[in-house]
């Protein structure tokens, strides 16, 4: 797995479209370390992130 962190002023290269283009077309693979979320997990999930990001702000 390839993980890339932005900058908010840095641009996608051409490279980087083409590989979000390709993992476009797989599909998401869920697995016991990694299930689908419920929608519970998933309201969880949200605020978690909404919470973290106000704090970073």
């Amino acid at each position: 797995m390839i993980t890339a962190t932005l900058s908010k002023d840095e641009k996608l290269t051409d490279e980087d479209r083409k590989m979000l283009e390709e993992a476009r077309k797989h599909p998401i693979t869920f697995d016991e370390d990694s299930p689908e979320l419920t929608p519970e997990m998933e309201k969880a999930f949200r605020l978690a992130a909404k919470n973290r990001n106000r704090l970073r702000a």
